[in-house]
């Protein structure tokens, strides 16, 4: 029983350093998307096209698992760079049989972003200078970011949706 007892405290101990690293790393902690948010997200994507959607920062996989379902014709890409969350990720991917999902343990700032049609995150403030700081060093046009909560620096959204939540939050859409 001791035993036990010790291989979960070291998973527990593995598991919450894990996510403290990253946490650390890119000054945010993997936090889902609610459920009012996805679907808000997903009511702005019929007249994005059909290529490929990329989450940037897709941590335990709400809402990267929810578009594979809903879009089982385009292309789902995720980047997540903490390791329980892209694993939980990639076990939810393969147990469901996702056939059009992508899920990379890799930063999206040192991806090559350019063959998505949608964007979507939920980052913070700082993630989102660096999202627009991306697009404009890799000269990416052309494609619609969707943002949960946080707006784009120095850009008009063409839709801003206030979702029925406690906060009101707010969906960002941009077409760049």
């Amino acid at each position: 029983m001791i035993l036990l007892e010790i291989v979960a405290v070291v998973i527990t101990l593995v598991v919450g350093g894990s996510i403290v690293w990253s946490t650390a790393k890119v000054g945010i902690s993997p936090m889902p998307s609610s459920s009012k948010a996805r679907e808000a997200i997903i009511r702005l994507m019929p007249d994005t096209g059909s290529g490929p959607v990329y989450d940037l920062g897709s941590g335990w996989g709400g809402l990267v698992i929810r578009l594979a379902q809903t879009h089982p014709d385009r292309k789902i890409v995720g980047y997540e760079v903490s390791f329980v969350p892209w694993l939980v990720s990639v076990l939810f991917k393969k147990a469901l049989g996702l056939d059009n999902l992508e899920i990379h343990k890799k930063n999206f700032l040192l991806a090559d972003l350019s063959g998505a049609d949608v964007l979507v995150c939920f980052l913070h403030t700082d993630g989102m200078r660096d999202v627009a700081e991306k697009l404009a060093a890799d000269n990416i046009s052309n494609v619609f970011l969707i943002s949960n909560y946080f707006a784009l620096p120095s850009r008009q959204p063409e839709t801003a949706i206030l979702i029925d939540d406690f906060y009101k939050s707010p969906i960002y859409r941009y077409r760049l």
